[in-house]
């Protein structure tokens, strides 16, 4: 017998916390077993990903020679027909297990069965997202092998010995209890009359007849099972029997041999021991009896040093009132060895605080393409954040580097899964634009070839009210009409399946052929590929499982299959760097890397808060036998501790996450504590953050391939540009230049969007017309007034193509606005004017290219016996009279110039200018807000308007003057249609601000 089997059992190892527990536990076993008795071995992991990871481990030892391998099996993977879990031997007499997707269905319609006798109004999705609690309320069941029903019944008929009966429990803990001890009832009835198996029991039932046949049969082979810190009672219980065998061993993950009996006697569920406390405890082995790992004891000091100072500063709470001491103590062997613990055990331990996300991301990826420099190393970011994840795999795509992260990438990410989501949401909405744009335009698409014209044409601007309207918009393009009369019916056929409840089984399949039809190659495409084998499979899994569950509204059966495909995963590997990892917590238990990167070390994301159970108080589960929720936090704090304690670690905090402020990770807190006592700091490692600022900032002496292009100054020949403009664009024009360019000189237009929402431009075009309307057409004034003025805002809405709910919610406000907008009437009339309504000026004047023409259109010019006033409506707030007076806002000043100087409605106007007044038009009154200058007359700003404008156009004549974009940036309300042309995020925010906002001389207003 050999060296690690020849003390008497049980036998106890442990490999330190920072050593590589793969290479240290193949190392052992080749030292100890030799070549040849290593075949005969097997080795339980907990997981499949250990599992390979194990036979790598054994492979690099071979130094590329020949060498037969252990049975390296998963010990939390049991799948009958591998060695040693033979189906013979372990589960000829257990039924089959009930598939995921079939379990959650029948917990479903037992929540169903259950609340609709009541009169709830039990909806499918409620009743999914219940069932989806009551799998984790069963999985705790099962793997703590509580027989819940005795004690359910028990404390729903107050016959516990137990301190909290259920009449002292709040209202919804008693109907969750009572709705529980029926389900622990009826679930086994059902299971029965399926002929099969919860998976979680049978999981633990075998684990369990693995055990009694190692009893029965003890193996005559070494056999070691590792990794593992046994919280189930079944692998608790399993790892007690595989130590007492006669080759027999279990090998612990960090167990800490240094931390005094005191604090070891004040672990609890919460502390990085806590679980491996409660599995010696079971068995009754003392720490003392568990032994080192022969190839793991160590010479080296600092390893022992980083994990003294890990273990200190996570002590339990109750025992850090010897920190001082214990700090004290640390220091006094320092003094009498020239050791020093804390600078030894924060040698190769760096801390980052970033101030972002983007930041962190930046500054990972960063220590990531460092470590590819090294030969040979390897780099993994380990982290519960997915975001933060997904984030540093983008900051290292700027490299062409992609790491292999073990989330792998959301189905709802992929073509296939993008497209299968448009199509669902149609069935609840097929009147929306936009989903209808991205199914007609998608890759797959069998419409894509022909869908520009009815992007284009019939489906832009205001959302249709239905299909035929959209084929009436097409009406001029019959091509175009016949494509989406096909393509409409396929849609309308589909959502008018769901008038009625259904299976879901059914309407998944008609949901699959519906999206096959609107595909090419006869639906192929979408099922091609990896992602398309994901989307077949969950497909395929709902129309079999979904059987009997009767879904009632196309709403409900999105949420369901829509909620599905994006929380499916796509682990397809790929072409991933074969030294960069991305882990989560637990998938990084038993990999081997040289540089550990512990990222998103903040409280809530790790440890993350103790799931809340909708179902289960804490007094509850614990009258239960169930376990704590912090028993989790311990398992998150081991999990810290083995990668924290390793060679290279780089622990990543931040200040903000997604905008909200940030608690430092307590672990983290703890351990900077610890520190600050003994008068010590974490490395900070500044440069890391150097080299990620300079990645994202300019080159300061660039080579001419990376200098940034110049501002857009184009500069058109002057026969080419425009010799007529409206005083609206003259505002654009003093403003932005560039767009004057863009739109008269390049033509360019603006495509509407499409499903424009509800917003003030449409409600306050409504307005204008109604206004305009009520003069026209001679309506009175008083409550009648106020009557035709409400009538005309319902057409005016209505001729904006709004629903019924988008008018319904602005109905409430026709009363306001009428009653004020008659008021302002009343007042107006009183000098009788004559009204000259949404009529058309012009004014002509000679430049150096020619003649020039200055038009207008006017919402309201009144004529008065002593002169003309010239009325502007707005529904938002209108410019001040100093910028108007500037000429930042030239549109009344110019009017004027063109009333005074030109003609409107085909006539000449001789009299004086009086008021030019802004009218606010709000539910809350009409506001008039004059332009006015004390030292100046209407008429002197209407020349001084006219004057500076003819210099514009005079200078604008010239081919040496350029089209600038932005030329006075503080006038600009809001951005401008062509800015994405002219690159203003490019030389604006990111160039040199001061160059590019300021007006030349010649731009200036």
């Amino acid at each position: 017998m050999t060296g690690l089997f020849s003390s008497e059992g049980p036998r106890w190892y442990s490999i330190p916390s920072g050593r590589s527990f793969l290479d240290d536990l193949a190392r052992g076993l080749y030292d100890d077993l030799g070549p040849l008795g290593l075949s005969e071995a097997q080795i339980l992991t907990p997981t499949r990903r250990g599992a390979r990871a194990m036979a790598r481990a054994f492979s690099e030892l071979a130094h590329g020679g020949a060498l037969l391998l252990p049975q390296v099996r998963a010990i939390g993977d049991l799948d009958e027909g591998e060695p040693p879990f033979d189906l013979e031997f372990l589960a000829l007499d257990l039924p089959p297990a009930l598939s995921a997707t079939r379990r959650r269905f029948e917990l479903a319609r037992l929540v169903m069965a259950h609340y609709r006798p009541d009169g709830y109004e039990m909806t499918s999705k409620v009743a999914l997202e219940l069932a989806s609690s009551l799998c984790g309320f069963f999985d705790s069941l099962a793997l703590e092998e509580v027989d819940a029903s005795d004690r359910l019944d028990d404390l729903v008929h107050h016959e516990a010995a137990s301190q909290y009966v259920i009449d002292e429990w709040a209202k919804h803990w008693q109907v969750s209890a009572k709705f529980l001890s029926i389900v622990v009832h009826e679930w086994p009835r059902r299971l029965n009359e399926l002929g099969l198996m919860d998976p979680s029991q049978r999981r633990v039932a075998l684990i369990r007849k693995l055990g009694e046949q190692w009893t029965l049969r003890p193996p005559q082979h070494p056999l070691i099972l590792a990794g593992s810190t046994g919280t189930a009672p079944s692998m608790a219980d399993l790892m007690g029997l595989v130590a007492k065998l006669p080759q027999g061993a279990v090998v612990l993950p960090g167990l800490d041999l240094s931390l005094d009996d005191k604090a070891w006697r004040q672990v609890e569920d919460s502390h990085t021991q806590g679980a491996m406390k409660r599995l010696l405890e079971r068995h009754g082995v003392a720490r003392e009896g568990v032994k080192t790992w022969p190839a793991s004891v160590e010479t080296e000091r600092g390893p022992r040093a980083r994990r003294r100072l890990l273990n200190e500063a996570l002590r339990p709470a109750q025992a850090t009132e010897d920190w001082l001491q214990q700090i004290a103590t640390m220091k006094s062997e320092a003094d009498a060895s020239g050791f020093d613990p804390f600078t030894e055990g924060l040698r190769g331990l760096n801390l980052i605080e970033a101030r972002q996300d983007e930041d962190a991301a930046a500054q990972i990826a960063v220590l990531m393409r460092e470590t590819l420099e090294m030969p040979d190393k390897i780099a993994a970011l380990i982290t519960p954040d997915i975001g933060l994840a997904r984030r540093v795999s983008a900051h290292l795509s700027r490299w062409g580097l992609a790491a292999n992260s073990s989330a792998g990438e959301p189905l709802a990410h992929s073509l296939t899964g993008r497209f299968l989501l448009d199509v669902l949401a149609l069935a609840v909405d097929p009147l929306d634009p936009v989903r209808l744009l991205s199914v007609l335009k998608h890759p797959f698409g069998r419409y894509r070839d022909q869908s520009d014209l009815i992007d284009r044409v019939g489906l832009r601007t205001v959302r249709p009210r239905d299909m035929a309207e959209v084929a009436a918009r097409l009406d001029k393009y019959p091509e175009a009409q016949g494509v989406w009369l096909d393509f409409s019916a396929r849609i309308s056929a589909w959502q008018d399946g769901f008038t009625a409840p259904r299976d879901l089984s059914d309407f998944v399949r008609t949901f699959v052929a519906t999206a096959e039809t609107l595909t090419r190659e006869d639906g192929q495409m979408l099922w091609q590929g990896a992602a398309g084998a994901s989307a077949s499979a969950l497909l395929s899994g709902l129309i079999t499982e979904g059987e009997g569950f009767e879904v009632t509204s196309a709403d409900d059966f999105a949420d369901i299959v829509g909620h599905m495909i994006k929380t499916e995963t796509l682990r397809t590997g790929g072409n991933t760097h074969p030294r960069l990892l991305i882990l989560g917590a637990i998938e990084a238990r038993l990999v081997k890397a040289d540089r550990l990167i512990l990222g998103g070390l903040e409280d809530e994301v790790w440890p993350q808060s103790p799931p809340l159970d909708p179902f289960l108080s804490r007094p509850m589960r614990k009258a239960l036998g169930l376990p704590s929720p912090e028993r989790r936090t311990g398992l998150a704090a081991h999990d810290f501790v083995q990668a924290a304690s390793a060679e290279d670690v780089w622990l990543i905090t931040r200040k903000h996450r997604e905008g909200e402020p940030q608690v430092m990770s307590r672990w983290l807190w703890r351990l900077k504590t610890l520190c600050q006592g003994a008068k010590v700091d974490i490395t900070d490692a500044p440069r890391i953050a150097d080299w990620a600022h300079q990645l994202s900032e300019a080159v300061i002496d660039p080579p001419d391939s990376l200098k940034a292009a110049a501002r857009p100054e184009p500069r058109p020949p002057a026969e080419v540009r425009p010799n007529s403009m409206s005083v609206t664009e003259v505002e654009k024009f003093v403003r932005d230049p560039y767009a004057i360019y863009a739109r008269r000189i390049l033509n360019l237009r603006l495509r509407d969007r499409a499903n424009e929402p509800f917003e003030q431009r449409r409600r306050g075009n409504a307005v204008h017309e109604a206004a305009e309307n009520f003069v026209l057409q001679g309506h009175p004034l008083g409550a009648a007034g106020e009557a035709a003025f409400m009538d005309l805002m319902e057409q005016a809405l209505r001729a904006e193509n709004l629903t019924e709910a988008e008018i319904a919610l602005q109905r409430p406000l026709f009363g306001d606005w009428a009653q004020h907008f008659v008021n302002f009437e009343t007042e107006r009339r009183a000098g009788k004017p004559r009204f000259i309504i949404e009529k058309e000026g012009a004014y002509n004047f000679e430049t150096a290219r020619g003649t020039f023409t200055l038009k207008a259109r006017a919402d309201r010019i009144e004529v008065r016996e002593d002169g003309i006033d010239i009325l502007d409506f707005k529904t938002g707030q209108p410019p001040s009279a100093k910028e108007a007076v500037a000429g930042f806002f030239p549109q009344l000043t110019l009017t004027a110039a063109i009333v005074k100087y030109g003609t409107f409605d085909g006539m000449r106007h001789d009299k004086p200018i009086g008021d030019l007044l802004y009218v606010r038009l709000s539910p809350d009154g009409a506001k008039l807000k004059p332009v006015a200058e004390k030292s100046m007359s209407s008429d002197e700003l209407a020349d001084q308007a006219l004057d500076k404008f003819k210099t514009r156009i005079e200078a604008y004549g010239k081919a040496s003057q350029p089209y600038r974009s932005w030329v006075a940036p503080k006038y600009l309300k809001k951005k401008g249609d062509y800015d994405q042309l002219a690159r203003l995020y490019e030389w604006h925010i990111m160039g040199d601000e001061d160059a590019s906002s300021d007006a030349p001389a010649e731009d200036e207003a």
